[in-house]
């Protein structure tokens, strides 16, 4: 299929304003400031003296002295006495868990630099998020508390324990409640300690609050089947996916799980089976997994209750009151009738979810997908997700008795709700009323800066602990170093606080799992800490009916529609890089751009183009956003084709105050949420005016623009039926054949890459692998908005209208803003494409690019001059210049340039001076060590042994690569794919990365 589609990145490309054309005139935004080379203050090619010494001094000092305890923790080097199982220059791995993953912790002389995930987990290799990767660096972050406190005063850790169980047996003597206030808990020893503790005080309740709350479902399970459980969702099984405002292919309940699901129906190998599952989304603001769907109808909070229950009486033909509110919106009343037919004939392989938090939605989805027999299948009440049993009307209860003086102590244990709760001043004056007020938060948060006791503890990499975050999956947790500050886990103080006769938190997790865990499993603790997770295996899911009374429901849904219906309506959701706030000071992540907008250091408040042209608002505009309780925030606007008309969307986990220095961006939009039957809801109402000021935000996603030229490769999956090779030739694309350059001769391996645009989500945790694994410095955002942003990986996102086919003019393009509802979404990842004829090459004057004979573009960074002819002539724009010494200058101390962060280094990897060209190296590190590791085992090298950062990330296993030359290799069997085709090929560079064509599953008229 030849398509006319237009695929455009920002709708100031779209429009190609005169500004726009002349911004990208010049590969630069500016030109080298000579002066400030030349000036000292400015210059900063070496390491100054003082980061040097502040480095090695105190830095290296204190890491050093962590890693030099017992094992599995070594000495940094130069050693005395070499340990046994360490080899200065080779790395160690360490099993672990984050968020109840299995994953690999690298270390090198005693330092933790990279988090992997663990290929011999029992579900295979699910990649990780961008978090998981990021969480390296929270290990060496500088904002966290040094040791205990007390009063705002220093305080040994003897000190800390007397005082609190002083406290603690003065409060048991008065009967005065406490409470131990913790995020969800799916740790099994953890919870084993918190039940001990409360049998030492028996006034003690422990409670559980999630900032981004899914009671909604608890509850509702509960309610129709008498299991308050989040089930397992099985993506894989069904054939018919609707999902009203569930972002389960970015942050709703467990992302990179659900995309590995997912892609599974839709990638290569099922396509080859003829089988590609059906995608329908509704929702307000662009989602990731909305850009991801075969079709996407925008709604407004306010109709997404009618919509659900619509979708109740096509599927069952029932007639619950309340769909009539959907009257107005006939795009979505024809997708529903639509949905609901492709529901009723995929029945017992289809599967309905939502991100509401609300119990009666909730309600009603759990009778659609009881009708449609997906309890069992793609529903799995029986094995359930242990990660969020956050209750909002237990914690609310605890904010009542803390108000009326009932609570004599509170411990908070992960959470912060002086920053994550919907009244954070109701919070703040109860939590005042409380004479003891505990936080074991590793730094001094909007929380715990409220507490009299502050006992920090530790980073997961300095941790022992457990988790289990699916039924009958455990992971164990174990450090890699020892605490570089005085910091405890939490555990340890709450046993030590309890008077318990197991004082060593170690001992205690080692003990509960040979008693609880290892006998089922058949086990030893030495094989756990080797494979580093048990799994005891699935019960069998059982089918279950709903067979409640709906009418009631329906009711509170109509109500809760009405009141949303009026002035704007607000969106409050997640980003993937900052999820609830808890990373806020992470720099990997507040650079990672968002996935859909391409904004990074900020939220903002995205708004349809159209609506924005009927309020008189321009992007950019700086709003007071007003919520339903007087709460006010200010946010620039950002236009975003695809939202709801009408609404506004606002991603909550920034504006925080006490995160460190780096977390204090954005604006703190969790105080907008109202609290609506019985839980926290994310969907408000505002008034917004203009304030008369701009605030520019800083956006990646027309930095590096192909003038026009169709990059790009998109079918559907009818035809690419008829024809495999589909969409694979772009419209009035030209190939030739002239070689200006010598053939390339490949001598033993040939590395060559493979991805797969219907794999890849365009989540962006490839980005931040690459950054952590090459050493790639976080700018900030002054320097993303000159175009300065390093990132050797970027994720491309093409907006299109869904035009049906129909060839467009470029003057109907710019007059669509009406149809900017209706547009779809590509993601694709790029980089150095590692070119048989690189035009870098051939432009260089100092011979600093050039090419290998296993067909790498190598980069020789001591020889780069810095001219830039080679980013000037490369058609992909994937090379970046190191405007300054960011890892070394003064003037980035608040991201990576500190006493710590620099111990982050891969020292593989070589940092690379100011002045020069970067650019993805294909981890040749990666590549030569698994050559050297198959030569000293004197074998032949495996396929699939040598895995790149960004591959060995991508949770739906969209990269591959291997040696071309090897004809049964998986990047061979990839690339000889009929929808691979090869980016600007018809210029004849000859990538060396080759991609696969976009596929669609959407119904043609």
């Amino acid at each position: 299929m030849k398509s006319n589609k237009k695929y455009w990145k920002g709708l100031e490309e779209l429009k190609s304003s005169p500004e726009f054309v002349e911004k990208n005139k010049n590969e630069f935004a500016e030109q080298i400031p000579l002066e400030d080379v030349l000036s000292e203050g400015g210059l900063n090619t070496v390491a100054p003296r003082r980061d040097f010494l502040k480095a090695l001094g105190f830095g290296l000092g204190a890491v050093s002295l962590a890693a030099c305890q017992t094992a599995p923790v070594h000495k940094s080097i130069p050693y005395l006495v070499k340990p046994e199982d360490v080899t200065p220059g080779v790395a160690n791995y360490y099993v672990s868990s984050y968020n109840g993953q299995s994953i690999l912790v690298k270390t090198r002389e005693g330092r933790p630099i990279k988090i992997e995930p663990n290929e011999r987990s029992v579900f295979g290799n699910t990649g990780t998020d961008a978090a998981t990767q990021a969480a390296i660096l929270d290990l060496y972050d500088v904002s966290k508390l040094k040791g205990p406190k007390l009063d705002g005063a220093e305080a040994s850790w003897d000190k800390v324990d007397s005082f609190v169980k002083g406290e603690l047996n003065k409060l048991q003597a008065s009967g005065k409640k406490i409470r131990i206030v913790s995020s969800s808990i799916s740790s099994p020893s953890a919870k084993s300690v918190i039940a001990e503790f409360i049998t030492q005080y028996p006034n003690t309740v422990h409670v559980q609050v999630d900032a981004v709350s899914y009671s909604g479902i608890l509850q509702a399970n509960a309610n129709s089947f008498g299991k308050a459980v989040i089930p397992s969702y099985r993506f894989d099984r069904a054939d018919v996916i609707v999902s009203v405002s569930a972002d389960f292919l970015g942050t709703w309940i467990s992302g990179e799980e659900f995309t590995k699901q997912y892609v599974g129906n839709r990638n290569s190998a099922s396509l080859k089976k003829g089988k590609m599952s059906r995608h329908i989304q509704f929702e307000t603001g662009m989602s990731l997994t909305g850009t991801n769907a075969d079709s996407r109808i925008p709604v407004k909070p306010s109709e997404e209750g009618p919509a659900i229950i619509a979708l109740y009486n096509e599927v069952t033909g029932g007639q619950l009151p309340g769909a009539q509110a959907l009257a107005s919106n006939t795009f979505a009343n024809t997708a529903i009738k639509l949905a609901a037919k492709e529901l009723l004939q995929a029945r017992g392989r289809a599967l309905v979810v939502s991100g509401s938090n609300d119990v009666s939605i909730q309600t009603v989805v759990n009778a659609i997908n009881s009708a449609l027999g997906s309890y069992g299948t793609t529903i799995d009440l029986d094995n359930q997700i242990n990660s969020y049993a956050g209750n909002d009307v237990a914690f609310s209860s605890f904010v009542k008795e803390m108000n009326n003086g009932e609570v004599g102590a509170v411990f908070f244990m992960g959470s912060n709700p002086a920053y994550d709760f919907s009244d954070p001043k109701l919070f703040a004056d109860a939590l005042a009323k409380v004479p003891l007020r505990v936080s074991f938060s590793d730094r001094e948060d909007e929380t715990a800066s409220l507490c009299t006791v502050l006992a920090p503890t530790s980073c997961f990499l300095e941790s022992w602990g457990d988790e289990s975050a699916v039924e009958g999956y455990y992971t164990i947790i174990q450090p890699t170093i020892n605490p570089v500050f005085n910091t405890r886990q939490a555990e340890q103080s709450l046993l030590a606080w309890s008077e318990n006769p197991q004082k060593n938190y170690y001992q205690y997790v080692k003990s509960y799992w040979e008693k609880n865990i290892l006998p089922t499993a058949g086990k030893s603790w030495k094989d756990l800490l080797q494979t580093g997770f048990v799994y005891t295996g699935q019960k069998p899911a059982g089918s279950y009916s709903f067979a409640g009374d709906l009418t009631g429901v329906a009711q509170t849904i109509v109500s809760q529609s009405k009141s949303l219906a009026k002035d704007i309506e607000v969106h409050l959701y997640q980003n993937g890089a900052m999820k609830d706030g808890r990373y806020a000071n992470n720099a990997f992540l507040q650079e990672l751009p968002d996935a859909v907008s391409k904004v990074t250091w900020d939220n903002y408040a995205a708004v349809a183009p159209k609506f924005a042209e009927e309020q008189g608002w321009s992007e950019f505009d700086l709003v007071e956003i007003k919520g339903e309780n007087g709460y006010t925030i200010v946010l620039p606007l950002l236009l975003q084709p695809g939202q709801a008309r009408g609404t506004i969307s606002i991603a909550v986990g920034y504006g925080r105050t006490k995160a460190g220095q780096i977390g204090k961006v954005g604006e703190n939009a969790y105080p907008l949420a109202r609290v609506a039957n019985g839980s926290v809801q994310f969907h408000t109402t505002a008034t917004i005016s203009k304030t008369g000021g701009k605030y520019e935000l800083a956006q990646t996603q027309t930095h590096h623009s192909y003038e026009g030229r169709n990059i790009v490769r998109e079918t559907t999956f009818a035809d690419y039926k008829k024809d495999p090779h589909a969409g694979t030739t772009a419209h009035g694309a030209a190939h030739h054949n002239y070689d200006l350059w010598p053939e390339h001769k490949k001598i033993g391996h040939n590395w060559v890459m493979a991805i797969d645009l219907n794999a890849c989500t365009g989540c962006g945790s490839c980005i931040v692998a690459c950054n952590v694994e090459n050493n790639i410095p976080v700018v900030g955002r002054d320097e993303v908005r000159n175009r300065r942003d390093m990132h050797w990986i970027r994720i491309d996102r093409y907006y299109s209208f869904n035009d049906g086919g129909k060839s467009v003019t470029k003057e109907d393009e710019i007059s669509e803003l009406e149809n900017m509802d209706d547009i779809s979404v590509v993601h694709q990842p790029m980089l150095c494409q590692h070119c048989d004829h690189a035009p870098c090459e051939t432009v260089c004057p100092v011979i600093a690019t050039m090419h290998s004979s296993d067909g790498l573009n190598h980069m020789a960074y001591n020889r780069c001059v810095g001219t830039r002819y080679c980013a000037n002539n490369c058609p992909y724009k994937v090379r970046r210049f190191n405007w300054f010494n960011y890892w070394n200058d003064s003037r980035f101390d608040n991201y990576l340039n500190n006493e710590f962060t620099q111990l982050l280094l891969n020292p593989d990897v070589t940092t690379r001076s100011r002045g020069v060209m970067e650019k993805c190296s294909m981890c040749i590190q990666r590549i030569q060590g698994g050559r050297l590791a198959a030569k000293l085992e004197k074998r032949a090298l495996v396929d699939g042994e040598i895995q790149m950062a960004c591959q060995q990330a991508c949770s739906a296993n969209a990269i591959i690569f291997g040696d071309m030359n090897d004809p049964e290799s998986a990047v061979s069997k990839a690339l000889r794919n009929e929808r691979t085709y090869y980016v600007l090929e018809e210029i004849n560079t000859m990538p060396g990365i080759g991609y696969q064509t976009k596929v669609r599953n959407i119904v043609e008229a």
